[in-house]
Formats: C-alpha cells, sequence, structure tokens
C-alpha cells in the first residue's frame, strides 16, 4: 500500500470567523509543526500561467514539489496539494474543513492524503509518520484553542530566539532607548520581547496596523514605536512594491529613493506601476544584528497570506462548480488566479451573482441561488477563480500614508525621492496656516514675551498635527502647510489649533494673535526639493488660496472636502455656511465653506462624541 490518509478533529468554543484565521493561516501553522523553510521558484509558461516549485533538503534527502493552485473558502474550508519531482513523497493533500456546532463553537476536520514515490516513502508512512504529525497537529490546534480562550498570548508555539547575552543586553538597551522617546508609548519593551519570542513568519514583513489590531493598541502609536526603533537600530525598514493583483512584495529597497517605478510580478506574470498611495508599504523587520531571518517560506500560497481573497477555486474546463459561502455584503473584486480579465462586485446581499470566466475575461452574471456561489469556466483549460474583497490595504502602511507622519519626516528626513523623481498622489488633503498678529504684539511687549507667545502657538500646532496623524511639510515665516491622508484627521487638528489659539488669546490678553486656516483635498505630485518631501500642484495652490480667505480664528475647507463621504457625516453635527469668491490664479470662482469661531465648541463636542 503507498496511500495513507488521516483525518484529525478538533473541537472549539468559538465560531469559524475567530477560528480560521489561525487554522488557515499554513504559513506560521508549518513553522508550528516544524514544517522546514524553503525557497520558491516561479517558471512562468507560454500562455502565461506561473507553475511554482517549491524545496528542501532533510539530511541526505532533497525534496522537490510542484504547488497545485489552493482553493478555499474564507471560514469554511481549504485544500492544498503538492505533486513531488523528487524525495519519497509522491503527493500530499491537506484539507481543512470547519463546521458550525454547539452554542456559537465549532468542529474542526483537518485531513492529510500522503501517497508514497518509493520504496522509502512506504517505509517512512508505515512506521509512523502520520502519527508523529498528528501528535504535532494536536499540540498546535490545542494551542489555537488555549489563544483564543484567552489561555495564551499568542496562537502559535515558539521557542525563543537563540541569542547570547550581549545581543540580549543589546535588545535590552535598544528599547530602553526607544521608550524614552516620545515615540516608545510604552511598547518597545512589549516589542523587544516578541522580536525574540516571534515566529520567523511575523518578523519577516512586520506590518505595524497588523500589529496594533493584535496588541489593541492605537495605530499612530505602533507605527511611531516601529519608527523610532528603525532609528535606533532595533528595526529595519524596508520599502515594498507590491503587484496590484496578488499584493505580494515583488520589489523591495531599504531607501524610498531606491525603490524603482515600476515591477515585474512572476507569480501573476504582469507588469506594474508604482502608486504611493496603492501599492508600495513600509514593513519592517529585525535588523540583522538583532535577531537573523532568513529568506524563504513556510508556505506561499495559504490563505492567509492572502486574507483579502475570500475565495479561491480552480474549475475544470467548460464545467460549473457550485459552493456554498457565507459571504458578507462588500466591495469584491473577481478576477482568475494568472492573467486576465477581471470584474468588479459590490454586493449589496441576497444571491451573489453567477461568475463566468474564460482565459481573457471575467464576467458577473445571473444572480446564482441564495447562499451559493455559481463559478462558471468557459475556456479550454482549468481555470482558477479568485474573489477578493478589495478592502485589501487594510494592514497595509502605505508610503502615501507613512510620508504624512510627522515622526517619519522627523526621524527620516533624509529617506526621500531622488532627484528629478515624482509620484502622483491620488488624494491627499493640505492644510495652509498662518499666523496673524505677531509682528505687532512684537511692538507692544517686547521680542522676548512676544518670541515665547509665538513658539507655544508653533509647539501646540506641531502637536495638533502630529496628534491627529499629519506633518509639517515646511514653515514658511508665520505659515504652515500640513498633510493629511484623511479630511478628517484635518478637521480635528483645525478644530484643535483654533481652540488654543482662543485660549492664548484669552491668556495674553492679545485678540489680535489669530490664526489663518484653510485646507483642502484633491490630487497632488509629491516630488523632493531642499532634501525633503514635497507637494506642487493645483490641489496645493488652492488650500493656500483657502487661507487666505480666512479672517483669523475661523476655518475654511474646500467643497471636495465636505463632499468627501469620510467627512461628511461628521459636518452633520454643526453648522457652516458655503461662500465663493473669486481666487488667484484660478478662472473661475471658487466654492469654499466656512465654520466661524462661534460654531467651534459644537464642532468640538461632535468630533469628540464621534
Amino acid at each position: 500500500m503507498k496511500y495513507f490518509t488521516h483525518t484529525w478533529t478538533w473541537h472549539f468554543d468559538h465560531p469559524p470567523e475567530a477560528v480560521w484565521p489561525h487554522l488557515a493561516d499554513s504559513a506560521r501553522f508549518n513553522e508550528a509543526v516544524d514544517v522546514p523553510k524553503h525557497e520558491i521558484c516561479e517558471d512562468p509558461q507560454p500562455d502565461g500561467t506561473v507553475d511554482f516549485y517549491g524545496g528542501f533538503r532533510k539530511g541526505p534527502v532533497h525534496i522537490v514539489w510542484k504547488d497545485q493552485p489552493v482553493n478555499w473558502v474564507t471560514n469554511e474550508r481549504f485544500r492544498h496539494c503538492c505533486t513531488f519531482t523528487s524525495g519519497p513523497f509522491e503527493s500530499m493533500c491537506s484539507n481543512l474543513e470547519l463546521t458550525p456546532e454547539g452554542d456559537g463553537g465549532c468542529r474542526a476536520d483537518y485531513r492529510l492524503d500522503v501517497s508514497a514515490r518509493n520504496l522509502l516513502g512506504r517505509i517512512v508512512l508505515a512506521t509512523g509518520f502520520l502519527k508523529k504529525w498528528g501528535t504535532r497537529l494536536d499540540r498546535t490546534a490545542a494551542n489555537i484553542r488555549d489563544y483564543l480562550d484567552n489561555r495564551r498570548d499568542a496562537p502559535f508555539e515558539r521557542a525563543p530566539a537563540q541569542m547570547d547575552e550581549k545581543t540580549r543586553a543589546r535588545i535590552d538597551a535598544l528599547a530602553e532607548r526607544v521608550d524614552r522617546t516620545a515615540n516608545g508609548h510604552g511598547l518597545a519593551r512589549r516589542l523587544a520581547d516578541w522580536i525574540v519570542t516571534a515566529q520567523d513568519s511575523d518578523l519577516m514583513r512586520i506590518r505595524p496596523l497588523r500589529l496594533a489590531r493584535q496588541w489593541k493598541q492605537p495605530e499612530r502609536h505602533v507605527i511611531e514605536c516601529c519608527l523610532q526603533a528603525g532609528r535606533a537600530g532595533l528595526l529595519s525598514l524596508r520599502w515594498d512594491l507590491l503587484c496590484p493583483r496578488c499584493q505580494g512584495a515583488k520589489v523591495s529597497a531599504d531607501r524610498l529613493d531606491e525603490l524603482p517605478r515600476d515591477g515585474h510580478c512572476p507569480s501573476c506574470n504582469i507588469s506594474y506601476d508604482r502608486d504611493f498611495a496603492a501599492n508600495v508599504e513600509l514593513t519592517f523587520r529585525p535588523s540583522g544584528n538583532v535577531r537573523d531571518v532568513a529568506d524563504g517560506e513556510f508556505c506561499l500560497f495559504g490563505p492567509m497570506s492572502t486574507p483579502h481573497v475570500k475565495l479561491q477555486q480552480t474549475v475544470p474546463p467548460g464545467e460549473t462548480v457550485e459552493i456554498s459561502h457565507r459571504f458578507k455584503p462588500a466591495a469584491y473584486r473577481v478576477r482568475t488566479l494568472h492573467p486576465g480579465g477581471e470584474a468588479l462586485v459590490d454586493w449589496k446581499g441576497g444571491p451573489f451573482p453567477e461568475i463566468v470566466a474564460s482565459l481573457a475575461e471575467v464576467a458577473a452574471g445571473d444572480p446564482a441561488p441564495d447562499g451559493v456561489l455559481r463559478l462558471t469556466n468557459n475556456a479550454g483549460k482549468a481555470v482558477t477563480i479568485v474573489i477578493e474583497s478589495r478592502e485589501w490595504a487594510a494592514d497595509a502602511l502605505t508610503a502615501h500614508r507613512v510620508v504624512t507622519f510627522q515622526t517619519f519626516r522627523d526621524l527620516f528626513a533624509g529617506d526621500v525621492l531622488k532627484p528629478g523623481d515624482e509620484v502622483e498622489i491620488e488624494t491627499v488633503t493640505l492644510m495652509f496656516t498662518d499666523l496673524k498678529g505677531s509682528t505687532a504684539m512684537y511692538g507692544r511687549i517686547g521680542d522676548v514675551q512676544a518670541y515665547k507667545y509665538v513658539q507655544e502657538h508653533f509647539a501646540f500646532l506641531s502637536m495638533a498635527v502630529r496628534a491627529h496623524n499629519g506633518s509639517i511639510v515646511k514653515t514658511i515665516g508665520d505659515a504652515v502647510m500640513a498633510a493629511f491622508v484623511d479630511p478628517r484627521d484635518a478637521m480635528r487638528a483645525a478644530i484643535d489649533i483654533q481652540e488654543h489659539a482662543a485660549e492664548l488669546r484669552a491668556k495674553t490678553g492679545e485678540d489680535g494673535l489669530v490664526i489663518k486656516l484653510g485646507f483642502h483635498t484633491g490630487p497632488c505630485i509629491a516630488v523632493t526639493l531642499n532634501d525633503r518631501l514635497d507637494y506642487f500642484g493645483t490641489t496645493v495652490n488652492l488650500a493656500s488660496r483657502l487661507q487666505e480667505e480666512s479672517g483669523g480664528s475661523d476655518i475654511v475647507f474646500s467643497t471636495s472636502v465636505a463632499d468627501d463621504p469620510a467627512i461628511a457625516p461628521l459636518l452633520g453635527h454643526f453648522d457652516y455656511t458655503a461662500e465663493k469668491a473669486e481666487v488667484k490664479g484660478f478662472d473661475v470662482p471658487i466654492v469654499f465653506h466656512r465654520l466661524d469661531a462661534e460654531s467651534l465648541p459644537k464642532a468640538s463636542g461632535a468630533i469628540a462624541a464621534e
């Protein structure tokens, strides 16, 4: 007998959606059960598809296999098969199925199918391979259960990294240095301990937003801690140029000015351009003198390697496959695994449209039966259909976002675009402020006292911008230009700035000391100017002109801000007026909005309650 199969069943007091992220995280799962790290070879085929081969050496035996596309439905099941070209095995398939049971719990059935390639394989399988493997699987499943039951800090077990006393002392000293800064937020010690104990899978690409969610900490605090750790030498920074189809990091650079304008993804066999707001991501890994994390993969194709992919299913040529699903209403993109067409589906619930694919096209057809995914392949060969969430970037710290962080500009001012390079930014919110009345104040109360008040204003302004995830791009005399990714952050910062200015006037008696403030959202170009990242374009010009429309103590903002879906609900809580004026540099009158000083308390209360 050369074919062996075994099923392990585990029960959890948690629903499938809580268990799936761990049991389906095949990279971390494989590392926990001692699967060796391996290299992946991508072999593009003439028809545009790509074959994937993996391999590693176990003692004198060299094991090489060809990976088949993994099939899965998120929160329900997956099947991963590979065929071996060398080594003791001929094929191996792992299967997971989650079934709801009891009061909010679920049953997990994990089946392993293995066939022997030769006599050595039959001996290995007949002498306890599956039993030994099962012991590791049961231990890992128990750890996941304990984690979900709050009896463990992490779902996967890993022995602390082997390191000498000097290395551990260096890590401790660096963590202490980071926590002494304003950017540590008391998280550096936790970060250091995690670097020592975490799996390699976690450390090859540290994503601060994912870490913030796991640690239940504010995103800005974790981002700033990682940036400061990068500056201190505890972490190293890496810029990844992601493939827009598979979201894999196919091109990487240590510095922003070393990142090319375009890349090629051998997995998808496509070329693509750089987009700071969409596919350039900042990740981290431990510095080499802290912990060596070798390159390689524990599993390239697991469901949690691309968690935005909700379904991946291979459909035989000319056939239709129907699969039950429990998808949530959302915006989805449907495509094939290899180069081809795509379709956008904004699903509000009810029957999901039939997906019809060929080698070149993908289309959304008539509604399928409720609760069923109907996948039809009209091609003359097997096609793997992918249904993915279009909100894939939830855990991606994009270059656009990070360069608008004050901490990044403070710590990595030299990490800029190379001269002559420019990047189109689809949407950014730019704010201009100007301190009005400072010159007269110098004459009235003297240079020393006036300088103190002016510096107090700029210190608070800088703090407010940073606290609301923005950065000061530059200062020109008493004027400041700041950048934000989210217009809501700009509005929050603007309200804080004007409230503080009112407090400063009350404290100093200088009624003429007011802040003119305006901001606008739109596209622009990012370049390097005077050794720092700067913004140029119509958005910059209009934001500057809106500041000039401010009378002081108010907040002026553009129609694009007011109409932004993210900020519109917030604006509904307070009063503001619409105005129109001819603005220098623009051919037609510009409509803008004004929040006056009397409305600020109401606006502040609305934001506090948000």
